[in-house]
C-alpha cells in the first residue's frame, strides 16, 4: 500500500473519528492550545508595540528582542523551560506549560513588530490633527491611529495564529495535546498512515487558519471601518 492509499485509509478510517484520541478531540486539544498561546501573546505584545509605535521610545529594543525571538528554535525553547516549569508542576509543567511558553515567544514578534509598524506608518498630519482637536494621547491612539493601522495589525495576528497551529506538534514530542500526537505515535509504531494522516490534519488546520484570519482581516479593514474618528468629526462639521 502507497502513502497516499495508507494516509486515506487511515483518514476514513472510523476508528479515527470516535473514541479517546480521536481526531475530534487532538483537533479540540490543538485549537484550544493555539488559542490559548495565542491570547497570553496578544496580551503581551499588542499592547507594547502600540505603546512603542505611539511614543517613538523603545523602538530598537523592540525590533531586537523581535529578532531574539525568531532566532531561538521553538523546541529549543521548550527544552529550555521544561525544568523549570516540571519543577513547579511535574504534570502539567512537562505536557503542557512548556510548549505554551514557546508558542507565545514563536508569536510576540509579528504581533510586536506589525503592531509598532502600523501605528509608525499612521500619517503625522492626521495625528497632529487629532491632537488639535484636543483629543488625548490615548484617544489619539485609539480613535486614529488604531483604526489607520489595523491592516497592519491584524496581518500579525493573522502570521502568528498560523505559526503557532503549525508549530504547536512539537509539544507532542513531550506528551502535549494536540494533532501533533499523531506524528509522535504513528512514528513510534512506524505507521505511514498515521503519520502523513497528522500532517494532512495540521496541514488543513493552518490553511483554514489563515483562511479564517484573512477573511476576519478584510471585513475589519474596510474603509468605513478603518476611517479615524477625526476624520469623521471633520466630515460632519464641513457637512453642517
Amino acid at each position: 500500500m502507497n502513502i497516499v492509499a495508507a494516509t486515506a485509509a487511515w483518514l476514513t478510517d472510523p476508528v479515527q473519528w470516535s473514541g479517546p484520541g480521536a481526531i475530534p478531540q487532538r483537533l479540540v486539544e490543538h485549537i484550544g492550545l493555539s488559542a490559548i498561546s495565542l491570547l497570553v501573546a496578544v496580551a503581551i505584545a499588542l499592547p507594547a508595540g502600540l505603546v512603542i509605535g505611539h511614543t517613538r521610545r523603545g523602538t530598537a529594543v523592540a525590533a531586537n528582542l523581535a529578532n531574539i525571538g525568531r532566532a531561538i528554535p521553538t523546541l529549543a525553547v521548550i527544552g529550555i523551560v521544561l525544568p523549570l516549569t516540571a519543577a513547579i508542576d511535574p504534570q502539567l509543567g512537562f505536557k503542557v506549560y512548556p510548549t505554551l511558553v514557546a508558542m507565545v515567544i514563536l508569536a510576540i514578534p509579528p504581533i510586536l513588530v506589525n503592531a509598532e509598524a502600523g501605528v509608525v506608518g499612521v500619517d503625522r498630519d492626521l495625528v497632529e490633527s487629532a491632537r488639535a482637536m484636543g483629543m488625548r494621547e490615548g484617544q489619539v491612539l485609539g480613535s486614529v491611529e488604531v483604526p489607520v493601522a489595523l491592516p497592519a495589525i491584524l496581518a500579525g495576528l493573522r502570521s502568528a495564529a498560523t505559526q503557532i497551529v503549525a508549530t504547536m506538534t512539537l509539544g507532542a514530542i513531550f506528551g502535549s495535546g494536540g494533532l501533533g500526537r499523531y506524528l509522535v505515535e504513528g512514528i513510534a509504531q512506524n505507521d505511514d498512515g498515521k503519520i502523513f494522516g497528522g500532517v494532512v490534519l495540521v496541514a488543513s488546520l493552518a490553511l483554514a487558519t489563515e483562511g479564517v484570519f484573512a477573511a476576519i482581516q478584510r471585513a475589519a479593514t474596510s474603509p468605513g471601518l478603518r476611517r479615524p474618528k477625526v476624520i469623521r468629526r471633520a466630515t460632519v462639521g464641513v457637512g453642517t
